[in-house]
């Protein structure tokens, strides 16, 4: 991610987008865990939560912040995977 200095040029978003996805469809995967105790409802309610979550990060134009955003994800879905529940999603 060096093509643009601060805002993330059309290459930059490219690169990351399969990096993205894999991270987005990895934490809905990791929701449906039975290492997790939530009903139905609540499961739901936490992949709606996630979904937002992406949306609001794919409007992110600073590589500074789009970083940030990828580590923060990669830390939730090592927590999903313990069992544990993100804060930003409880």
């Amino acid at each position: 991610m060096a093509k643009g200095l601060i805002w993330a040029t059309a290459e930059d978003l490219a690169r990351n987008r399969g990096r993205v996805l894999s991270l987005y469809r990895q934490i809905l995967r990791s929701l449906d865990s039975p290492k997790l105790t939530m009903n139905l409802a609540a499961r739901l309610a936490k992949k709606a939560e996630a979904c937002a979550i992406f949306m609001l990060g794919a409007e992110e134009e600073s590589l500074h912040n789009i970083e940030d955003l990828i580590d923060t994800g990669e830390y939730a879905l090592s927590l999903l995977r313990k069992g544990d529940i993100p804060k930003y999603i409880q």
